[in-house]
C-alpha cells in the first residue's frame, strides 16, 4: 500500500509561502490577513478553525476570527468586504441557517473569496486545488484514467469535478445514493470521496492498483472520520489517504495560497511585478 501523506507535503508548501509572506511585508508593507466568520458554536467547526490560525500564525499570516450570529452575517461581510487590511475572507460552514449559504458566500467581494464559493469568484477552491497538489505531489497521472467523484458538495465534489473536466479529464460524479454504487467504483482507477458518510466506500468497490482519497469528514463519536471503512485499509494493492494528514494539511495550504494571491494584487498595485 502507497500513502499519499498531504502533512509531508503542506511542510514544504509552507516553507515557500513564509519566504512569500515575508517579502510582502518586507518589501511592500502589505500585511497579509485573513477574516473568518463563524456563526455556529461547535467543537468540530472551532477545530478546523483553529488549525487555520495555528497555520497562519506559522508564516505570518493575521487571523480573526468573528464569532457572530447569523443576523449579523450580511453586515459583517460588507464591513469586511470594505476593509482594504482584509485580503480574504472565509464563511465557516455550514451556517446555522443553511438556506442563506448561497447568498452569503455569494456576497463575499470575488478577490478576496479565498475560499472560491461565490459564483464571481476568482480563485481557485482550496479543497479541490489540494488534491491537484497530493495527486502531483506523489505523481499520480489523470490524464487517460478513469476518474470517480463520489459526492457534489459545494466544497469538494462539484468545484473538483468542474476543475478537472475543464482540463479534458474523464470524470464521473457520483453519490451516496447512486444505484450499485460498487461496479461503478470498480471501473475507476481513481476514487474521490467526500460525502461525510462514514464507512460508505467498502474494499468490495475498490479494483486493484485503485488510488483513493478521501475527503469526506463526519463527526462519529467525537472524532472526525472519512467516507472509507476500515476494511479498506487491509488492501495492499491500493494507493490512498491516511486516517489523517491526507487532504487536510494541504486544504489549509491551498487556503493560505489564495489568501497570499490576494495580498499580491494588492502589492501589484503599489508597483510590485514578481515575488517569486
Amino acid at each position: 500500500m502507497k500513502i499519499l501523506d498531504g502533512l509531508e507535503l503542506s511542510g514544504y508548501i509552507k516553507e515557500r509561502q513564509l519566504k512569500q509572506v515575508r517579502a510582502l511585508r518586507q518589501s511592500w508593507r502589505v500585511n497579509a490577513r485573513l477574516a473568518i466568520i463563524q456563526t455556529i458554536d461547535s467543537p468540530v467547526i472551532d477545530t478546523y478553525v483553529r488549525l487555520k490560525q495555528v497555520y497562519g500564525s506559522d508564516i505570518g499570516i493575521e487571523v480573526d476570527v468573528y464569532k457572530i450570529t447569523q443576523d449579523e452575517l450580511m453586515s459583517q461581510i460588507e464591513t469586511l468586504n470594505n476593509d482594504e487590511l482584509v485580503h480574504g475572507i472565509i464563511i465557516q460552514l455550514p451556517l446555522d441557517d443553511t438556506t442563506q449559504t448561497d447568498m452569503a458566500v455569494n456576497a463575499v467581494a470575488p478577490a478576496k473569496d479565498v475560499d472560491g464559493l461565490g459564483a464571481g469568484a476568482v480563485l481557485t477552491p482550496a479543497t479541490p486545488m489540494a488534491i491537484d497538489w497530493l495527486l502531483a505531489g506523489y505523481n499520480v497521472e489523470l490524464a487517460g484514467r478513469t476518474i470517480a467523484i463520489v459526492g457534489n458538495g459545494r466544497l469538494v465534489g462539484a468545484p473538483l469535478a468542474r476543475l478537472w473536466r475543464t482540463a479534458g479529464l474523464d470524470v464521473t460524479v457520483y453519490d451516496d445514493k447512486t444505484l450499485d454504487l460498487a461496479s461503478e467504483l470498480q471501473q475507476a482507477n481513481i476514487i474521490v470521496t467526500a460525502t461525510g458518510v462514514p464507512g460508505l466506500i467498502k474494499r468490495n468497490m475498490i479494483s486493484p492498483g485503485a488510488t483513493i482519497v478521501d475527503a469526506g469528514t463526519a463527526s462519529e463519536h467525537g472524532k472526525i472520520v472519512g467516507d472509507l471503512a476500515d476494511e479498506v485499509r487491509e488492501l495492499d494493492d491500493i494507493t490512498l489517504t491516511p486516517r489523517k494528514g491526507g487532504v487536510g494539511p494541504l486544504t489549509v495550504a491551498a487556503l493560505f495560497d489564495n489568501v497570499i494571491r490576494a495580498a499580491r494584487v494588492v502589492a501589484d498595485r503599489k508597483g510590485q511585478q514578481d515575488l517569486n
